[in-house]
């Protein structure tokens, strides 16, 4: 047992193996209503997994590596800096793209892409479900351009991914917090819009 769960990547291969073939038997036990139902459930899961990999990283960015920075020995930063954030950032800024992309595909899949996208406009803000579920990916696809075109551009300055001038790097780093902090104040309302509409609505 300690060779499967010492290593990281055979630990989540078996993980993933078993989600499939509990996948595999609701299909072949026919407990799914029907095949688009059966890939909605597929889709969601996949949803939610990449938005628990998003914002788990965002929290703990905010409620661990960031406040924690100050207290850290200047010496013992460059670990941080250099190899922990880095690897960080990266599973955020892909954990962020795959929850957009795949939401995305759940709301096409249950056919209320456009009327989420529009607020429930199309239908005369006739149907709570839209509106609701629709600000909880409009603020979702604020804070994923956050990610990927403030926070991520910003971190590569400060963590000194990219070449810069040194004076940039402290106020590059207070951009990708602010940045940062503006996502963890979005996180919120958007995880009840997202849950409420399922919940309420769905």
């Amino acid at each position: 047992m300690a060779a499967i769960l010492g290593n990281l990547r055979t630990t989540i291969h078996i993980s993933l193996a078993l989600a499939i073939i509990f996948f595999a038997a609701i299909f072949f036990l026919n407990w799914a209503p029907g095949m688009l139902s059966f890939w909605e459930a597929v889709a969601r899961w996949t949803h939610v997994v990449a938005g628990i990999m998003w914002i788990g990283l965002l929290w703990y960015f905010n409620f661990v590596q960031i406040p924690t920075m100050p207290e850290i020995p200047d010496e013992q930063k460059p670990a941080i800096g250099k190899h922990i954030a880095p690897k960080a950032l990266f599973w955020f800024r892909w954990g962020a793209a795959f929850t957009v992309l795949t939401g995305l595909i759940v709301a096409h899949l249950n056919r209320y892409l456009v009327d989420a996208l529009t607020l429930g406009a199309l239908n005369g803000f006739s149907v709570p479900y839209h509106i609701v579920i629709g600000i909880g990916m409009w603020l979702a696809l604020i804070m994923a351009f956050n990610v990927w075109f403030v926070i991520w551009p910003n971190q590569k300055i400060a963590l000194g991914l990219v070449e810069a001038e040194a004076d940039a790097k402290p106020k590059a780093a207070k951009t990708a917090m602010l940045f940062s902090r503006t996502n963890t104040l979005l996180s919120l309302p958007m995880l009840v819009a997202m849950a409420g509409a399922q919940t309420l609505f769905g």
